[in-house]
Order: C-alpha cells, then structure tokens, then sequence
C-alpha cells in the first residue's frame, strides 16, 4: 500500500479511504457494543468510547451554543495565535479555497475563533454549528479532528462516519495542535474542513506542515524578545552584588550574575513582584523588568522544604503542580510528558528507577536516558520535591494526586502503558 500520512488510512485498523458505507457499518456497531465488519483505527476507537462516556447524542452531539461576539473578541486578542494567523492563511487557505474547504484556527477549549475560506462551505459549515464561537471539544461533539487532536495532541485527519455524530459524516477534517514553544502550552488548533467527497491524503501532511512553520515563528520571535531582554538587563545586573538572574514571563534567563546560568526557571502561574519562593532558588525577591522579571536570590538558609504536593490530572488538556509549604505556595502548568512521570511517582511513593519509569511509560527498560534526562530537568525545578535513588517524592512530602472523574480522560493524550493501565 502507499504512504499515507499519520492519522490518516490503514496505520491500525480501518482504510478510511474505503466505502463511506463501511465506516458508517463499524461505528454502527461499535456503538452498539456488537463486533464490527472491520476494527476503527485505534485514535478513533478511543475517541468513541470518550465520547460515550460524555453521553454525547450520536446523532445529533451536544449543545455547541455561540458565545457572544465580545467574547470571542477578547480570547482572540488574548491568544498569541493572532499573530500567527498571516502565517497560516499564507500556508493554507489558497489551497482550502482550491479545494473547496475552509481553514480555522481554535483556542485550547476548542472554540472556533477564525474562519477563513470557501464562502460556499463556510455556508454549509454555518447549517452545521461550524462557525466562530462553537465549541468543536470533543465532549461536546464527540469525536472531530479539531477536538480529538486538542485531546491526543498530535495531528489528525477524521473522515465521514469516522465522526462520532451522524450529521457530521459529510465532512472529511485535518487538524494539528498549535504549542507555545516557550511553555509547552497547547494554544489551539488549526484545522481543515471540507466535504467527505475532497478526501486527499496529502491534507494532513500540509496541515501539519503549516502548524510546525507557525510554531517556529513564535520560536523566533521568543528568541528575538529574549535578546532584547539580555542588552536591557546586563548593565543593571552587572551593579549587582550577589546572585541574581533575569527572566523573561516564561523563565527563560536571558542574563545572570554571581550563579550558575539556568536555561530555564519555573515560575509561578501568578508572578508578582516582591518576595517568592521557589522550589529550584529558594527565597527570592522579584521585581518587574520590561518583558520579564529581575529575581535576586536571598542569601542564607534556603527556604523548608515543601510540605504539601497536589497533581492534579482532572482535566483532560492540561495538568498543574501545585506546591505549599512554610515558605508559600506555587503552581506550575505541567507539560504532558512531566505530568506522566509525576503521575508514576505519584502512584509509586516508595519510587521507581530509571528502567522502571522506562517501562511505564514506554514500555522499554532499556529507554533510560531519555528518562533520566527528563527527571533531570524536571529536579532543576523542583529541588525539594523530588528525590532519586530511586526517583520519587522526597521524604516528608504529603502528595495528593487528584485524578478525574471518569478514568478515560486521564492524560488521555498519553499512550503510556501505566496511563492505558490507570484508565482501565
């Protein structure tokens, strides 16, 4: 068989380039719970069975109500993915026009934010609910390339009844998550949407493309800003005495004096200025600087360690670390690989070693490097937290690991074997 680009053809069950009546026939009967002609593809079985589990209608899906124009307005001017929409429309919507679909971008909560394209299918897109201010998350409407790919975080093609609801098997959708390289944080999605009949394997592949050249632009810009940051702060850093470093709003050092230069130091989600602690400095005071903060490091003891760790993994697009001892408290957005260790040592308080983690996330013992370097930046972060020999929770640390309501939305962008085993 060709190559077909991933998400898209007979990669773990189904062809989905097949006859639109056999897709129709193995989602019938998988939602039904009797045996299927022929197995789904297994992002899209998973996807089903969430959707099932969120009770949406497969025949109709839930309720996607519009939210109000100033709404959409404000997450538009709060979204980074503005500025990036030149790049995509340049990348994209010549050929959705071409080919008789549209492209649209959403936020993180799959609300559909800009449109652009075919006027005569962004008409057809509108009879659908497909228009700005929609929810497209898959627990409203079941499984869809924008809301499974914000879910699984990789890019994905979804074609006719491979939809979890009926009205939606006329359409075939391209979608890949858009990542802010400076945290990791999942921004939203671009996606492209036309009729089932348009099918093109390559769909995919440049959707994807496009969403890669997008995130490096927000890459260089960051480096640029970065820089900035750097000529700004060297003269007053220099007047310092002790140690001290600047950051830009993300943690990325731009200069320091008097220390050893991190790459990066997590911050909390709500910075201010004054004094802070954190769990890779200790006692630090922190004040404003254009684009970033300047943080000096309080000489002495360092701050106790944290008394309190709470994982919470209740939500399923995005993970937080929050840590509270006699110092304060601090929380930080984990990226999707961080939150599956920390949800292994988590669930294994008396620790793992570097093959053990191996295998429950990758099933590979011998993927011990990649391990140990991730744990190492993951340490930098939270010095006081985490111990090693073996790697776990420090001594003395209370965790609690708050998990979601239904198992099947627990990290459920992981493919980890200790995460599959956790849902079941």
């Amino acid at each position: 068989m060709a190559f077909l680009p991933s998400g898209l053809g007979r990669l773990d069950g189904l062809d989905v380039r097949r006859s639109p009546h056999l897709l129709a026939s193995v989602r019938e009967a998988a939602l039904a719970g009797s045996v299927p002609p022929e197995e789904p593809r297994t992002v899209i079985g998973q996807s089903w069975t969430r959707a099932l589990g969120h009770g949406v209608d497969p025949d109709v899906g839930g309720h996607n109500g519009l939210i109000a124009t100033e709404e959409i307005e404000h997450r538009r001017r709060s979204s980074p993915l503005g500025d990036l929409l030149p790049v995509l429309r340049e990348g994209l919507v010549s050929v959705a026009d071409a080919a008789w679909h549209i492209m649209v971008v959403t936020d993180a909560d799959g609300r559909l934010l800009w449109r652009d394209g075919s006027l005569a299918v962004r008409r057809s897109a509108d009879r659908l609910g497909f228009a700005e201010g929609a929810s497209w998350a898959e627990e409203v409407v079941g499984t869809n390339a924008i809301g499974t790919a914000l879910i699984t975080r990789s890019p994905l093609q979804v074609h006719s009844a491979e939809h979890f609801v009926r009205t939606h098997h006329g359409w075939t959708c391209a979608a890949a998550p858009l990542h802010d390289p400076r945290d990791g944080r999942l921004l939203g999605v671009v996606d492209v949407s036309g009729p089932a009949a348009t099918l093109h394997p390559a769909t995919l592949s440049l959707v994807a493309a496009v969403a890669r050249v997008a995130e490096g632009e927000l890459r260089s810009r960051h480096w640029a800003a970065v820089e900035g940051l750097r000529a700004m702060a060297a003269p007053i850093l220099a007047r310092i005495g002790g140690q001290a470093l600047a950051v830009d709003r993300n943690g990325w050092t731009a200069a320091v004096t008097g220390m050893a230069p991190p790459d990066r130091v997590a911050l909390p989600a709500s910075m201010g200025a004054g004094p802070l602690w954190l769990p890779s400095l200790g006692m630090c005071t922190a004040e404003p600087l254009p684009g970033g903060w300047l943080i000096r490091v309080d000489g002495g003891e360092r701050a106790p360690d944290a008394g309190r760790v709470v994982l919470d993994v209740s939500r399923p697009r995005s993970a937080s670390l929050t840590v509270s001892g006699p110092a304060g408290s601090w929380t930080q957005t984990l990226s999707p690989r961080h939150a599956e260790l920390l949800f292994v040592l988590a669930v294994h308080r008396d620790g793992r070693s570097a093959a053990e983690l191996a295998g429950d996330l990758f099933g590979d013992p011998s993927r011990t490097v990649t391990v140990r370097a991730e744990l190492s930046r993951l340490r930098r972060s939270l010095a006081g937290v985490l111990a090693h020999r073996p790697y776990r929770f420090a001594d003395g640390v209370d965790v609690a690991l708050v998990r979601p309501e239904n198992p099947l939305d627990l990290l459920p962008h992981s493919v980890a074997p200790v995460v599959l085993a956790a849902r079941r």
